[in-house]
């Protein structure tokens, strides 16, 4: 990365932060996400790891659960979250019931926060409500983020990042009445208080093969605020 566009230090304690736990999306797995863990490894030194669970076989409580005891069986008494798509809800689930987790930021990569389109076509389908599971169901559609998740806002900081080059299956089966990032449109990806939100020249799947990407979020990371043209 050009050192001029380097996130500045701060004196920030939550910028001083160097643990950053990673949420993979729907019918993936952590490993997905290795552009984004080199890059803030690399770059950055942060220490990163992968949090792997069942996006299918899982409930939302339960997932959001095991995150917390593997955030607490890590011995971190402070870390970040970037959650992708599922990975983004999953995160706030776990602030959202668990006001006892350790100190960090959040940003959430194309997480559907306000409902999804593209999974309520799949869910009235006869095959489409077993590949979604229940987790995403009871995150995103039976109740969105903006319903039990905004007063995490209050209490940490929340940057989103979404993306608007529709490439994806999301495009085929809906439309998104505005731009999305063919999987999740931009205005599905907003929560109310959220800090910060971000619209990146991306895909659904791209964002988490991009630097530029990653590089964002270690800005909101280490500043509580995204890089912008003025900065």
């Amino acid at each position: 990365m050009d050192e001029s566009r380097r996130p500045e230090q701060s004196a920030d304690p939550l910028g001083a932060i160097r643990n950053v736990v990673l949420l993979h999306g729907i019918w993936s797995h952590g490993v997905g996400m290795f552009v984004i863990r080199r890059q803030l490894e690399r770059e950055y030194g942060a220490r990163v790891s992968f949090f792997n669970y069942p996006s299918i076989r899982g409930s939302l409580d339960s997932n959001a659960r095991a995150l917390k005891r593997f955030i607490d069986r890590s011995g971190l008494d402070a870390v970040h979250l970037v959650g992708h798509s599922l990975g983004g809800v999953v995160a706030l689930r776990m602030l959202a019931t668990h006001p006892d987790a350790p100190p960090g930021r959040l940003v959430c990569l194309g997480s559907p926060l306000t409902g999804s389109r593209a999974a309520e076509f799949l869910k009235a389908t006869d095959w489409g409500e077993g590949l979604l599971g229940s987790t995403l169901p009871a995150g995103v559609l039976h109740e969105s983020a903006n319903e039990w998740g905004t007063h995490v806002c209050a209490e940490r900081e929340v940057g989103i990042i979404a993306g608007n080059v529709p490439l994806g299956v999301g495009r085929i089966v809906t439309d998104f009445g505005g731009p999305s990032d063919g999987t999740v449109a931009v205005s599905e990806t907003e929560l109310a208080g959220a800090r910060d939100h971000l619209v990146m020249p991306v895909s659904h799947r791209g964002m988490i093969l991009s630097r530029r990407v990653a590089d964002q979020a270690w800005s909101f990371l280490k500043r509580g605020e995204f890089l912008r043209e003025t900065d």
